[in-house]
């Protein structure tokens, strides 16, 4: 009998190497399983951030019994959230079965995106910061389900987090039932990297939040879940979403240029020290850039208090260019996914992730000081950045955790080449066709063609201060030309503007396709 039970407790261990707590082994099943405790109607919590620690199997699996459902003439949607944007596994497979009701804080996939614009589907847009205390002050209703990725259970019943923590504490506690997806894939060496905070409360019982250096320690390394509320647990291996990053061209060097100039002449001015302050860094490859180019410029000993670590900081994490880093997700190619795998003890000693309200709180940004680094598509000459929306109405993705930084960071850039489609778009215009961050928001703007450093100064210097070093010079005398008449012929001459022309080369693009008049 011993020999029989030690072969049993031999065989689970081996068969679940990453579950080492029997009641959610007992739960064990497949995606298609799991995916019926899913029904029409539900909301439904998902795990992931920017690509990362997504579920992979059940969205697909749920997908497909959308699709049966609708094919005999029955309808089945559901209402989703998210921390961020996930990946075609499951923002696209969902979209795509047309099975998604409301979608809510951040999206990027395409397919995602053209139903949105389409007007089939609903798309709420929301501070990432603010995401899990909404959920927790009812403003999305009850959430029935989530579906979590994790790197595995613990002997004790705690999960081990995974790639991302985005909101998945929140969505932990507050759904009614849970599925876990297991994920062999993701490094079992991440365990302990996490710092999961379980301090928060609703008004008016809030406290202040204990952090106070990029490095400290607020949390625990797991997440807590009510082992009663599991119904399912699947087993993966899948990657996560590898984002390639296209290798850095001449523009975006020369906007990393601009911002090291501007910060070496910071340091000169007294206003920074040499160890600048906590870095943030929107992603992309404008982004990888800018931290390329901070390794050129000599920098060591820096720190990022950030969303997410792309490739480009595990490259200046590497060569001690910055020696800690805190934020709540990864955004790796599959070049950086080997790179972290390959050195992942030196990077555990370097790295901590934490959840996304803490990651992008208010408050601690603004103690911290941060340096907020971030893309846009467009800004008009006063400063206020359209950063979701081409054209006013077609959304491109969401205003993530821009607004957070940008809003509370010891500084604020916004960065963008000044054209797009070969020069039939200017990225500075007389008036924003959308306003995710206004002009008091906005203290540096910059492109390939310089930088307007607007601290201290009222919307007119302003807007000369963006004609002259932001825009490009095909569209710099059509700015100015605008500018001139403004302040000329406007209703009041505080921020002028002329109401009749100030969207009028975004009409001129949806027109003809150009922003430029014909000649």
């Amino acid at each position: 009998m011993r020999d029989l039970i030690y072969h049993q407790e031999s065989w689970f261990s081996i068969l679940h190497e990453r579950i080492h707590h029997r009641a959610f082994a007992d739960r064990l099943m497949s995606a298609e399983q799991a995916a019926e405790f899913i029904k029409p109607g539900m909301t439904v919590a998902m795990s992931g951030f920017t690509g990362a620690g997504y579920p992979k199997a059940v969205p697909g699996a749920l997908a497909a019994q959308m699709e049966r459902q609708h094919a005999a003439g029955k309808d089945f949607k559901i209402n989703v959230l998210t921390g961020a944007s996930t990946a075609p596994e499951l923002d696209g497979v969902l979209a795509k079965a047309e099975g998604m009701n409301l979608r809510l804080p951040y999206m990027s996939d395409p397919e995602l995106r053209r139903r949105i614009n389409e007007g089939n589907m609903e798309y709420m847009d929301i501070h990432l910061s603010h995401v899990a205390q909404h959920a927790w002050f009812g403003f999305y209703g009850k959430i029935d389900l989530a579906i979590v990725e994790v790197v595995g259970v613990t002997a004790e019943g705690d999960l081990i987090p995974s790639s991302s923590v985005g909101n998945n504490k929140t969505w932990l506690e507050m759904a009614d039932k849970i599925i876990i997806e297991v994920n062999s894939q993701q490094s079992a060496a991440m365990e302990g990297m996490h710092d999961v905070y379980y301090g928060t409360a609703l008004p008016p019982h809030r406290k202040p939040i204990d952090l106070r250096t990029v490095r400290d320690r607020i949390g625990q390394q797991y997440m807590d879940v009510d082992v009663n509320k599991i119904v399912a647990v699947v087993e993966t291996d899948a990657p996560d979403r590898l984002s390639p990053f296209a290798p850095v061209d001449e523009t975006s060097e020369k906007i990393a240029d601009h911002l090291l100039t501007f910060l070496d002449s910071e340091i000169r001015a007294g206003r920074l020290s040499e160890k600048l302050l906590p870095l943030q860094s929107g992603v992309g490859n404008i982004a990888n850039a800018v931290l390329a180019g901070l390794a050129r410029g000599g920098y060591k000993g820096l720190t990022a208090y950030t969303e997410v670590i792309q490739d480009g900081m595990l490259e200046l994490i590497k060569d001690g260019t910055i020696e800690f880093a805190s934020a709540t997700s990864f955004s790796l190619s599959s070049e950086g996914i080997e790179e972290f795998n390959r050195n992942v003890d030196h990077y555990r000693e370097r790295i901590l992730l934490r959840a996304q309200e803490i990651s992008n709180h208010p408050e601690i940004i603004r103690r911290l000081g941060c340096i907020a680094l971030n893309g846009m598509i467009e800004a008009d000459i006063y400063g206020n950045v359209n950063s979701t929306n081409v054209l006013g109405s077609h959304v491109m993705n969401g205003i993530g955790g821009s607004g957070d930084f940008a809003r509370n960071g010891y500084l604020s850039v916004f960065m963008s080449p000044s054209t797009a489609k070969g020069g039939k778009i200017s990225g500075i215009v007389p008036f924003a066709s959308h306003v995710d961050h206004t002009e008091h928001d906005t203290m540096i703007l910059i492109t390939e063609q310089g930088l307007a450093d607007l601290r201290g100064h009222s919307p007119k210097q302003r807007a000369q201060l963006v004609i002259d070093n932001c825009a490009h010079p095909e569209y710099r005398p059509m700015l100015q030309d605008y500018f001139d008449r403004a302040c000329k012929d406007s209703y009041g001459k505080h921020t002028p503007h002329l109401l009749g022309e100030a969207l009028s080369w975004h009409q001129r693009f949806q027109e003809t396709g150009d922003m430029r008049p014909a000649s």
